[in-house]
Parts: structure tokens; sequence; C-alpha cells
């Protein structure tokens, strides 16, 4: 089996030993240096220039090197009927997990209002807690485990996402109906919703206009969801209280951005969750023993619904 790994920028060292040791009979072949592209198998994908994969014309499947496949199905030159599957790691969501209920931990505790009167060494025992119901917008496995996390922790949660779902353990809402009930419900809202063409630019003026006064947002899913002009006028308004957030729509983010200088603003450089090369590895390796055993592929995204 013949792999071409294409992430520009990236050490992939770990990645193309691993497979090495856990796939038997592969040959990997790591970008720029590819010979021979039209022999390719399979391609391991982050970040990929556009376009370049019109060179690979014998594809059997498309891996993802991370949980999002944004970067893949907005590739206009995407071939059509190849499978494209993504990363599940459990390490991955435990981080994910931590980040949000750090979030929401600041939030509720008022950590960042405590820390500031520290700076000014002022004792004000008032109002130390915050009372606190979560909504969870992205309710895949990701934002399914950050639901079960609060909502053992005590918190009242609530889940939100594009289509409707059976069996769901806890309050649910979905579509465009459901949005406004949704946002009644809560004033803490993680977004973790796949990026896609119904969900590029969701978390705009008239989405923040719906919210409970003073919710706070967090968002770790992708920097195109969020307007950002939108939430610094949505914070001026009072709309929204504060924000913490870990992606934005150019990275790194610029240093004459205007989220650099507001207070009400948490940053972080997109670490909310990162792949681990020894723990993901292992998954496109397995992917691959099973495509060459004629089995079913694990992981395999819905190429229209984006997810």
């Amino acid at each position: 089996m013949n792999i071409a790994i294409i992430a520009p920028g990236r050490d992939v060292t770990v990645w193309k030993e691993t497979i090495e040791k856990e796939a038997k009979g592969v040959n990997i072949q790591v970008y720029p240096e590819i010979s021979s592209p039209e022999n390719v198998d399979m391609v391991m994908l982050w970040q990929h220039p556009k376009g370049i994969l019109k060179k690979f014309t014998n594809l059997k499947f498309i891996s993802s090197m991370g949980a999002g496949v944004d970067h893949i199905l907005n590739d206009p030159y995407l071939p059509e009927g190849i499978p494209v599957a993504r990363i599940k790691d459990e390490k991955l969501t435990f981080s994910m997990t931590n980040y949000v209920v750090m979030g929401v931990l600041n939030f509720h505790r008022r950590l960042s209002h405590f820390q500031e009167n520290q700076k000014k060494k002022r004792w004000d025992m008032k109002n130390p807690e915050i009372d606190v119901k979560v909504g969870v917008m992205g309710v895949g496995a990701l934002g399914g485990d950050v639901l079960d996390k609060l909502s053992y922790m005590g918190f009242d949660v609530y889940g939100y996402g594009n289509s409707p779902k059976e069996d769901f353990p806890f309050t649910y809402f979905h579509g465009k109906e459901g949005l406004k009930s949704f946002l009644d419900k809560v004033n803490v809202i993680a977004c973790l919703l796949p990026l896609t063409e119904q969900t590029e630019g969701f978390l705009n003026s008239d989405f923040f206009e719906d919210c409970q006064k003073g919710t706070y947002l967090i968002n770790v899913a992708r920097g195109k969801h969020l307007v950002e002009e939108d939430l610094i006028k949505a914070l001026k308004k009072g709309h929204i209280s504060g924000a913490l957030l870990d992606v934005y729509s150019k990275e790194p983010l610029p240093k004459d951005h205007p989220f650099w200088d507001n207070e009400k603003i948490t940053m972080t450089p997109h670490i909310a969750s990162v792949t681990n090369p020894l723990a993901a590895a292992p998954k496109i390796a397995e992917n691959c023993r099973r495509w060459m055993e004629g089995k079913p592929l694990r992981n395999v995204v819905n190429q229209e619904k984006g997810y």
C-alpha cells in the first residue's frame, strides 16, 4: 500500500514511523518528495495545498490527521466518490472537555473578576458565583463528552445541533426552529459545531441579539464560525459578557487585531485540543490494515453533511 503524507510545515516523523510499525507492508512518502503520485493509494492530509489532489489519480481513501475535515472538504479539487476518514481519539476528547470545563468554571466562579480584585488589593466577598446553565452547540463525540462531564458536575446542560437525535440523554434542540428556544435556556455557550456552509458565520449579530443578556461565549470549533466584528459589538452592547476563544478567522492572529486589547476576551492560540501523533497514528494505521484486508473503514465522514 502506497501512502503520501501532505502536511506542510509539520514534522511528520512520528506519524511515518508509527504507521510503518503498526501497518506492515506500507510504503510512505512525505510531501514534497512524492514520486509517482498516480500510484498512491491513500493520502494523509493537514492543511494541504489546494489542488494538489489532482495529481493522485488512483486514490482509494483520504485520511485527515485530526478530528476536523473542513480543510479537506473545502478543497474544490477533492475527487468525487473517495471516502474521507477523520481521527477519533480519546486524548483529543479529554483535552477538549477539560478546556471547555475550565472556561465554564472560570465564568461560574468569576475567576477573572477576583484576579482583577487581587491586582487592586480589593477584598470583596459579594457574589462569589454566577448561576450557570450551559449550552453546547455540536454534540458529536467531543460535544457529547463535554455535556456528560458538566452534567456530572451538577450543571444544567443543553445540546444543540443541525438535525434531530433520538434517545439523546440531555435536553436537545435542533435546526433554525430550535435555536431561539436553546438560547433562551442558557447563559454559557460552547461552540463545537462542525464547519460547513450552513455554520460558517453562525455566531453573528443576529445570534448574539437572541442570547440572554450577559451570555458568555466559548469557541473551540473553527474561527470561521464567528463573525469577529459582530462579537466586538455584542461585547460593547452587553449581549455577550465575555468570551474564551481558541480559534480565529486568521491564524496566527494578526498583531493589530482588536481582540488582543479587549479585556472581555481571553485568548489561547488554537491549543484547546491538539492531535498527539503517538495516539492518532495508530488509528490511521488501523484503517490502512482494514483497507488491505477488504474491511470497512472506520470514522468515515458524511461529505454531504460535512462531518
